[in-house]
Protein backbone atom coordinates (compact mmCIF):
# COMPACT_ATOMS: atom_id res chain seq x y z
CA UNK A 1 0.00 0.00 0.00
CA UNK A 2 0.39 2.56 1.48
CA UNK A 3 3.85 2.54 3.00
CA UNK A 4 4.86 -0.19 0.56
CA UNK A 5 5.22 2.41 -2.14
CA UNK A 6 7.79 4.22 0.01
CA UNK A 7 10.00 1.13 0.02
CA UNK A 8 10.11 0.41 -3.69
CA UNK A 9 13.16 1.95 -5.32
CA UNK A 10 14.45 3.50 -2.12
CA UNK A 11 16.88 0.75 -1.22
CA UNK A 12 18.65 0.92 -4.57
CA UNK A 13 18.79 4.69 -4.45
CA UNK A 14 20.12 4.65 -0.92
CA UNK A 15 22.89 2.16 -1.65
CA UNK A 16 24.03 4.39 -4.48
CA UNK A 17 23.94 7.42 -2.21
CA UNK A 18 25.90 5.70 0.51
CA UNK A 19 28.52 4.61 -1.99
CA UNK A 20 29.45 8.16 -2.84
CA UNK A 21 28.18 10.59 -0.26
CA UNK A 22 29.49 9.17 2.98
CA UNK A 23 27.54 8.40 6.15
CA UNK A 24 24.68 10.48 7.43
CA UNK A 25 25.74 13.16 9.90
CA UNK A 26 25.36 11.82 13.43
CA UNK A 27 22.22 13.08 15.15
CA UNK A 28 22.24 14.35 18.69
CA UNK A 29 20.81 11.68 21.01
CA UNK A 30 19.92 14.32 23.57
CA UNK A 31 17.84 16.07 20.92
CA UNK A 32 16.04 12.82 20.14
CA UNK A 33 15.27 12.31 23.83
CA UNK A 34 14.02 15.86 24.13
CA UNK A 35 11.82 15.37 21.08
CA UNK A 36 10.23 12.23 22.55
CA UNK A 37 9.52 14.09 25.77
CA UNK A 38 7.85 16.87 23.77
CA UNK A 39 5.52 14.37 22.09
CA UNK A 40 4.24 12.86 25.35
CA UNK A 41 1.44 15.37 25.84
CA UNK A 42 0.14 15.03 22.28
CA UNK A 43 0.25 11.23 22.50
CA UNK A 44 -1.75 11.17 25.73
CA UNK A 45 -4.23 13.71 24.31
CA UNK A 46 -4.79 11.33 21.38
CA UNK A 47 -5.56 8.37 23.61
CA UNK A 48 -2.19 6.78 24.41
CA UNK A 49 -2.03 5.73 28.05
CA UNK A 50 0.71 7.44 30.09
CA UNK A 51 1.92 4.00 31.20
CA UNK A 52 2.41 2.87 27.61
CA UNK A 53 4.28 6.01 26.59
CA UNK A 54 6.51 5.96 29.66
CA UNK A 55 7.34 2.28 29.16
CA UNK A 56 8.19 2.61 25.44
CA UNK A 57 9.93 5.99 25.11
CA UNK A 58 13.05 5.10 27.18
CA UNK A 59 13.62 1.97 25.05
CA UNK A 60 13.85 3.87 21.76
CA UNK A 61 17.04 5.07 20.13
CA UNK A 62 17.59 7.07 16.98
CA UNK A 63 17.88 5.00 13.79
CA UNK A 64 20.02 6.95 11.31
CA UNK A 65 19.41 4.34 8.59
CA UNK A 66 15.72 5.10 8.24
CA UNK A 67 16.53 8.81 8.06
CA UNK A 68 18.92 8.08 5.21
CA UNK A 69 16.32 5.98 3.44
CA UNK A 70 13.75 8.75 3.73
CA UNK A 71 16.14 11.41 2.47
CA UNK A 72 17.03 9.19 -0.49
CA UNK A 73 13.44 9.22 -1.74
CA UNK A 74 13.37 10.70 -5.26
CA UNK A 75 11.65 14.05 -5.59
CA UNK A 76 8.56 13.52 -7.72
CA UNK A 77 8.52 17.18 -8.73
CA UNK A 78 11.97 16.97 -10.30
CA UNK A 79 11.29 13.87 -12.37
CA UNK A 80 9.41 14.18 -15.63
CA UNK A 81 10.25 10.79 -17.13
CA UNK A 82 7.48 8.21 -17.44
CA UNK A 83 9.09 4.76 -17.45
CA UNK A 84 7.47 2.13 -19.65
CA UNK A 85 5.09 -0.27 -17.97
CA UNK A 86 6.13 -3.49 -19.73
CA UNK A 87 9.29 -4.19 -17.63
CA UNK A 88 7.40 -3.51 -14.39
CA UNK A 89 4.60 -5.81 -15.47
CA UNK A 90 7.06 -8.59 -16.29
CA UNK A 91 8.54 -8.37 -12.79
CA UNK A 92 5.29 -8.06 -10.84
CA UNK A 93 2.76 -10.09 -12.80
CA UNK A 94 5.01 -13.10 -13.24
CA UNK A 95 4.17 -16.80 -13.27
CA UNK A 96 5.34 -17.40 -9.68
CA UNK A 97 3.22 -14.59 -8.24
CA UNK A 98 0.21 -15.64 -10.29
CA UNK A 99 0.61 -19.27 -9.20
CA UNK A 100 0.86 -18.43 -5.52
CA UNK A 101 -2.11 -16.12 -5.85
CA UNK A 102 -4.22 -18.83 -7.46
CA UNK A 103 -3.41 -21.19 -4.59
CA UNK A 104 -4.41 -18.57 -2.00
CA UNK A 105 -7.53 -17.82 -4.02
CA UNK A 106 -8.61 -21.45 -4.02
CA UNK A 107 -7.66 -22.14 -0.38
CA UNK A 108 -9.61 -19.13 0.93
CA UNK A 109 -12.47 -19.24 -1.56
CA UNK A 110 -15.34 -19.65 0.92
CA UNK A 111 -14.07 -16.88 3.17
CA UNK A 112 -13.25 -14.62 0.23
CA UNK A 113 -16.76 -15.06 -1.11
CA UNK A 114 -18.24 -14.05 2.24
CA UNK A 115 -16.08 -10.93 2.38
CA UNK A 116 -17.04 -10.02 -1.18
CA UNK A 117 -20.73 -10.36 -0.35
CA UNK A 118 -20.26 -8.02 2.59
CA UNK A 119 -18.05 -5.39 0.94
CA UNK A 120 -18.53 -5.71 -2.81
CA UNK A 121 -14.76 -5.96 -3.30
CA UNK A 122 -13.78 -8.79 -5.69
CA UNK A 123 -12.00 -11.77 -4.20
CA UNK A 124 -9.20 -11.55 -6.75
CA UNK A 125 -8.49 -7.89 -5.92
CA UNK A 126 -7.98 -8.76 -2.23
CA UNK A 127 -5.55 -11.52 -3.21
CA UNK A 128 -3.71 -9.34 -5.73
CA UNK A 129 -3.09 -6.54 -3.20
CA UNK A 130 -1.66 -9.05 -0.75
CA UNK A 131 0.51 -10.56 -3.46
CA UNK A 132 1.75 -7.20 -4.62
CA UNK A 133 2.47 -5.75 -1.19
CA UNK A 134 4.33 -8.63 0.48
CA UNK A 135 4.27 -11.54 -2.01
CA UNK A 136 1.55 -13.18 0.11
CA UNK A 137 3.35 -12.54 3.37
CA UNK A 138 6.78 -13.81 2.37
CA UNK A 139 8.37 -10.47 3.33
CA UNK A 140 6.66 -7.91 5.55
CA UNK A 141 9.73 -5.99 6.80
CA UNK A 142 11.85 -6.26 9.93
CA UNK A 143 12.29 -2.66 11.05
CA UNK A 144 11.10 -1.79 14.56
CA UNK A 145 8.13 0.42 13.71
CA UNK A 146 8.20 2.52 16.87
CA UNK A 147 11.90 3.24 16.55
CA UNK A 148 11.61 3.99 12.83
CA UNK A 149 8.62 6.29 13.15
CA UNK A 150 10.09 8.18 16.11
CA UNK A 151 13.37 8.65 14.21
CA UNK A 152 11.61 9.91 11.08
CA UNK A 153 9.43 12.26 13.10
CA UNK A 154 12.47 13.63 14.94
CA UNK A 155 14.32 14.23 11.66
CA UNK A 156 11.50 16.56 10.74
CA UNK A 157 11.37 16.27 6.94
CA UNK A 158 7.83 14.91 7.16
CA UNK A 159 7.18 15.37 10.85
CA UNK A 160 3.40 15.76 10.68
CA UNK A 161 3.08 12.41 8.91
CA UNK A 162 5.51 10.39 10.97
CA UNK A 163 4.66 11.86 14.36
CA UNK A 164 1.04 10.99 13.76
CA UNK A 165 1.98 7.45 12.76
CA UNK A 166 4.25 7.09 15.81
CA UNK A 167 1.37 8.01 18.08
CA UNK A 168 -0.94 5.66 16.18
CA UNK A 169 1.55 2.82 16.70
CA UNK A 170 1.52 3.51 20.45
CA UNK A 171 -2.26 3.34 20.34
CA UNK A 172 -1.95 -0.08 18.69
CA UNK A 173 -0.11 -1.27 21.78
CA UNK A 174 -2.93 -0.01 23.99
CA UNK A 175 -5.36 -1.84 21.72
CA UNK A 176 -3.56 -5.09 22.48
CA UNK A 177 -1.19 -5.55 19.54
CA UNK A 178 1.95 -7.27 20.90
CA UNK A 179 5.10 -5.15 20.86
CA UNK A 180 6.98 -7.83 18.90
CA UNK A 181 4.48 -7.61 16.05
CA UNK A 182 5.19 -3.95 15.44
CA UNK A 183 7.72 -4.57 12.70
CA UNK A 184 7.56 -3.64 9.06
CA UNK A 185 9.01 -1.32 6.45
CA UNK A 186 11.41 1.46 7.31
CA UNK A 187 8.59 3.92 6.59
CA UNK A 188 6.16 2.38 9.07
CA UNK A 189 4.01 0.03 6.97
CA UNK A 190 3.27 -3.26 8.68
CA UNK A 191 1.66 -6.65 8.23
CA UNK A 192 0.57 -8.55 5.14
CA UNK A 193 -1.28 -5.58 3.60
CA UNK A 194 1.42 -3.08 4.68
CA UNK A 195 -0.90 -0.76 6.56
CA UNK A 196 0.42 2.33 8.27
CA UNK A 197 -0.55 2.37 11.97
CA UNK A 198 -3.27 4.98 11.42
CA UNK A 199 -4.77 2.82 8.66
CA UNK A 200 -4.64 -0.23 10.92
CA UNK A 201 -6.55 1.61 13.64
CA UNK A 202 -9.17 2.82 11.17
CA UNK A 203 -9.66 -0.13 8.85
CA UNK A 204 -8.13 -3.41 10.08
CA UNK A 205 -10.79 -6.07 10.59
CA UNK A 206 -11.24 -9.41 12.32
CA UNK A 207 -11.93 -11.91 9.55
CA UNK A 208 -11.82 -15.16 11.51
CA UNK A 209 -13.94 -14.27 14.52
CA UNK A 210 -11.29 -14.51 17.23
CA UNK A 211 -11.78 -10.93 18.36
CA UNK A 212 -8.45 -9.63 17.01
CA UNK A 213 -7.49 -7.87 13.79
CA UNK A 214 -4.28 -9.80 13.12
CA UNK A 215 -2.90 -8.63 9.78
CA UNK A 216 0.46 -10.33 10.50
CA UNK A 217 -0.39 -14.03 10.80
CA UNK A 218 -4.08 -14.42 9.92
CA UNK A 219 -5.01 -14.78 6.25
CA UNK A 220 -8.73 -14.12 6.93
CA UNK A 221 -7.93 -10.93 8.85
CA UNK A 222 -5.53 -9.80 6.13
CA UNK A 223 -8.09 -10.26 3.36
CA UNK A 224 -10.96 -8.74 5.33
CA UNK A 225 -8.82 -5.71 6.16
CA UNK A 226 -7.81 -5.16 2.53
CA UNK A 227 -11.44 -5.40 1.45
CA UNK A 228 -12.49 -2.96 4.14
CA UNK A 229 -9.87 -0.49 2.89
CA UNK A 230 -11.23 -0.72 -0.65
CA UNK A 231 -14.86 -0.48 0.44
CA UNK A 232 -14.00 2.61 2.52
CA UNK A 233 -12.22 4.15 -0.48
CA UNK A 234 -15.34 3.82 -2.62
CA UNK A 235 -15.08 0.56 -4.58
CA UNK A 236 -18.17 0.08 -6.76
CA UNK A 237 -19.45 -3.49 -6.69
CA UNK A 238 -19.91 -5.07 -10.11
CA UNK A 239 -17.64 -2.65 -11.96
CA UNK A 240 -14.26 -3.85 -13.32
CA UNK A 241 -11.08 -1.92 -12.64
CA UNK A 242 -10.44 -1.64 -16.37
CA UNK A 243 -9.67 -3.61 -19.50
CA UNK A 244 -6.91 -3.96 -22.08
CA UNK A 245 -7.72 -2.37 -25.40
CA UNK A 246 -6.29 -1.58 -28.82
CA UNK A 247 -6.46 2.04 -29.94
CA UNK A 248 -6.84 2.94 -33.62
CA UNK A 249 -4.14 5.13 -35.11
CA UNK A 250 -6.89 7.49 -36.23
CA UNK A 251 -7.84 8.46 -32.67
CA UNK A 252 -7.52 12.20 -32.08
CA UNK A 253 -5.78 12.16 -28.74
CA UNK A 254 -5.78 15.92 -28.39
CA UNK A 255 -9.57 15.94 -28.26
CA UNK A 256 -9.52 13.24 -25.59
CA UNK A 257 -6.91 14.98 -23.46
CA UNK A 258 -7.54 15.40 -19.75
CA UNK A 259 -7.83 19.10 -19.02
CA UNK A 260 -8.22 18.75 -15.26
CA UNK A 261 -5.35 18.89 -12.76
CA UNK A 262 -5.64 16.48 -9.85
CA UNK A 263 -4.79 17.89 -6.42
CA UNK A 264 -3.39 14.47 -5.49
CA UNK A 265 -0.64 12.69 -7.44
CA UNK A 266 -1.01 15.09 -10.39
CA UNK A 267 1.65 13.40 -12.54
CA UNK A 268 -0.06 10.03 -12.16
CA UNK A 269 -3.46 11.33 -13.26
CA UNK A 270 -2.04 13.61 -15.96
CA UNK A 271 -1.21 10.52 -18.03
CA UNK A 272 -4.91 9.57 -18.29
CA UNK A 273 -7.31 10.95 -20.86
CA UNK A 274 -10.55 12.71 -20.03
CA UNK A 275 -13.61 10.66 -19.07
CA UNK A 276 -15.91 9.12 -21.68
CA UNK A 277 -18.48 6.37 -21.59
CA UNK A 278 -17.58 2.92 -22.84
CA UNK A 279 -20.06 3.49 -25.67
CA UNK A 280 -18.21 6.66 -26.69
CA UNK A 281 -14.82 4.91 -26.65
CA UNK A 282 -16.21 2.09 -28.80
CA UNK A 283 -17.62 4.63 -31.25
CA UNK A 284 -14.10 6.08 -31.55
CA UNK A 285 -12.79 2.67 -32.60
CA UNK A 286 -11.23 1.51 -29.34
CA UNK A 287 -11.43 -2.31 -29.25
CA UNK A 288 -11.39 -4.68 -26.28
CA UNK A 289 -8.56 -7.19 -26.63
CA UNK A 290 -10.61 -10.09 -25.24
CA UNK A 291 -13.96 -9.00 -26.66
CA UNK A 292 -15.58 -8.28 -23.30
CA UNK A 293 -17.00 -4.91 -22.33
CA UNK A 294 -18.46 -3.39 -19.17
CA UNK A 295 -21.77 -1.57 -19.34
CA UNK A 296 -21.99 0.95 -22.18
CA UNK A 297 -22.68 3.72 -19.66
CA UNK A 298 -19.61 2.99 -17.52
CA UNK A 299 -17.25 5.95 -17.44
CA UNK A 300 -13.60 5.30 -18.28
CA UNK A 301 -10.34 7.07 -19.05
CA UNK A 302 -7.79 5.93 -21.63
CA UNK A 303 -4.21 5.21 -20.59
CA UNK A 304 -1.37 4.18 -22.94
CA UNK A 305 1.45 3.28 -20.52
CA UNK A 306 3.89 2.07 -23.18
CA UNK A 307 3.06 4.65 -25.82
CA UNK A 308 0.95 4.67 -28.94
CA UNK A 309 0.57 1.43 -30.83
CA UNK A 310 1.02 -0.73 -27.72
CA UNK A 311 -1.55 -2.23 -25.37
CA UNK A 312 -3.66 0.48 -23.78
CA UNK A 313 -6.23 0.38 -20.98
CA UNK A 314 -9.65 1.83 -20.33
CA UNK A 315 -9.76 2.55 -16.60
CA UNK A 316 -12.89 2.93 -14.50
CA UNK A 317 -13.46 4.68 -11.20
CA UNK A 318 -12.40 1.49 -9.40
CA UNK A 319 -8.90 1.91 -10.81
CA UNK A 320 -8.78 5.16 -8.83
CA UNK A 321 -9.50 3.14 -5.68
CA UNK A 322 -6.41 1.01 -6.36
CA UNK A 323 -4.46 4.26 -6.78
CA UNK A 324 -5.74 5.31 -3.36
CA UNK A 325 -3.85 2.33 -1.94
CA UNK A 326 -0.67 3.27 -3.81
CA UNK A 327 -0.65 6.23 -6.17
CA UNK A 328 1.40 4.68 -8.98
CA UNK A 329 0.09 3.71 -12.40
CA UNK A 330 2.49 0.80 -12.66
CA UNK A 331 1.38 -0.49 -9.26
CA UNK A 332 -2.35 -0.11 -9.93
CA UNK A 333 -2.19 -1.67 -13.40
CA UNK A 334 -0.19 -4.60 -12.05
CA UNK A 335 -2.69 -5.17 -9.26
CA UNK A 336 -5.55 -5.23 -11.75
CA UNK A 337 -3.76 -7.56 -14.14
CA UNK A 338 -2.63 -9.87 -11.33
CA UNK A 339 -6.23 -10.02 -10.06
CA UNK A 340 -7.45 -10.98 -13.54
CA UNK A 341 -4.77 -13.69 -13.83
CA UNK A 342 -5.48 -15.10 -10.37
CA UNK A 343 -9.17 -15.44 -11.23
CA UNK A 344 -8.65 -17.33 -14.48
Amino acid sequence: MIGGKLIRGAVVATLAMLGGAGPLRAQDDAGFRAYLASVRGAAIAQGVSPATFDAIAPTLTLNPRVVQLDRAQPGNEASTASPPFAPYKAAHVDAARIGRGQRVYQAQRARLAAIERETGVPQSIMVAIWGHETNYGSYTGNFDLLRSLASLAYDGRRRALFEGEFIAALRMLDRGVPREQLKGSWAGATGNPQFLPSVYLRLARDGDGDGRADIWTSQPDTLASIANYFASAGWRAGEPWGLAVDVPSSLDRSSARNRLVSPRCPRVFARHSGWRTIAEWRALGVASQDGSWPSATTMATLFEPDGQGKTAYLLTGNYRVILDYNCSNSYALSVGLLADAVER
